[in-house]
């Protein structure tokens, strides 16, 4: 078991190491810098050059590259082009936000989608099995933002409930203000998350109670809920555990057209507004931090497949 682990580690840092590259490479070889992203900007060439040199981005790539690698090793993950202040300040203002709507989002749509999908894999061929199947699929078709926008429309617009723009009202910011501007963009992220995981949950639970080992539980005179808590959820972990470890980055990244639609001042507006800006120093460390999220993800879910199912615990 320790012998994957440290291997699986290794990898990841592999994985890293090479999306660090691919994420320079991209950024850095497409055409033009930061000051060109708004074309309605005239700056003298002199200017310009001098900007660049400041930011020692007339350097060649490679050491450019090696430089900051070298700073990021050490926890300098640089300066902003567009706030100039250090990156790592401006993600931490706004994780606070992106934490406060996306881990309700994500507890809530997958303890509903694990309800539910376990009660649609026990009522086979039924209406509900019916009505959740087209829910998931409507879910998983319709784009956030299109759906974030409809809500505006008919809850902020049509009739005034909750507020659409923002985390908080200019002069309130009590807890009950928050909660009004959170709900739409919950709902947004809820119904994605939950089409999502319903899906899963169903395929994985339904493919236990297919088998004859669960069979042969009902044969013992095991009721339906021992069969169900001592056979058929534990042998149906691994998928559901797949599904939620990998959608831990997003609680961290943010929701970016829910938080784009709705003016939600987290790390997922935060990472739009810089990708338009072309602000190199913090696309590339969003970039590596998503994907220090995802490679840390995965290998929890190695972590906790080892933990679940004691078959995997073989050295391989």
């Amino acid at each position: 078991m320790i012998f994957q682990l440290v291997r699986r580690f290794t990898q990841t840092l592999l994985v890293l190491f090479g999306v660090s590259i691919a994420t320079f490479l991209t950024m850095h070889l497409a055409p033009g810098h930061p000051l060109q992203a708004n074309p309605e900007l005239r700056l003298d060439p002199t200017a310009v050059e001098r900007w660049l040199q400041l930011r020692n981005l007339d350097q060649p790539l490679p050491a450019q590259y090696i430089s900051w690698l070298s700073r990021m090793l050490r926890g300098d993950f640089g300066q902003s082009l567009l706030y100039n202040r250090p990156v790592t300040e401006l993600i931490l203002e706004r994780l606070p936000s992106t934490l406060l709507l996306t881990v309700p989002a994500f507890v809530l749509g997958l303890l509903l989608a694990i309800i539910v999908g376990i009660y649609v894999a026990r009522k086979q061929n039924s209406w509900a099995e019916r009505l959740v199947q087209i829910f998931s699929l409507a879910g998983i078709s319709v784009p956030s933002y299109w759906f974030g926008i409809v809500l505006i429309i008919l809850f902020t617009y049509r009739f005034p409930l909750f507020s659409a723009v923002g985390m908080r009202t200019p002069g309130d910011g009590s807890f009950w203000d928050i909660i009004q501007h959170m709900v739409l963009p919950l709902t947004v992220m809820i119904f994605h998350n939950f089409a999502y995981y319903v899906r899963h949950v169903r395929s994985a639970v339904l493919n236990v109670l297919n088998l004859d080992f669960v069979r042969a539980a009902k044969a013992r005179g095991l009721t339906d809920r021992q069969v169900m808590i001592l056979h058929v959820l534990p042998n149906s972990a691994i998928p559901i555990i797949t599904i939620a470890t990998l959608s831990l980055p997003m609680l961290f990244t943010g929701a970016m057209m829910a938080e784009q639609v709705f003016a939600w001042p987290g790390v997922g507006r935060f990472i739009v507004t810089s990708t338009m800006a072309r602000d190199y120093p913090v696309i590339m460390t969003v970039n590596l931090y998503t994907a220090s999220l995802v490679a840390i993800a995965n290998f929890f879910a190695d972590v906790l497949y080892l933990l679940v199912d004691p078959r995997l615990r073989v050295k391989a």
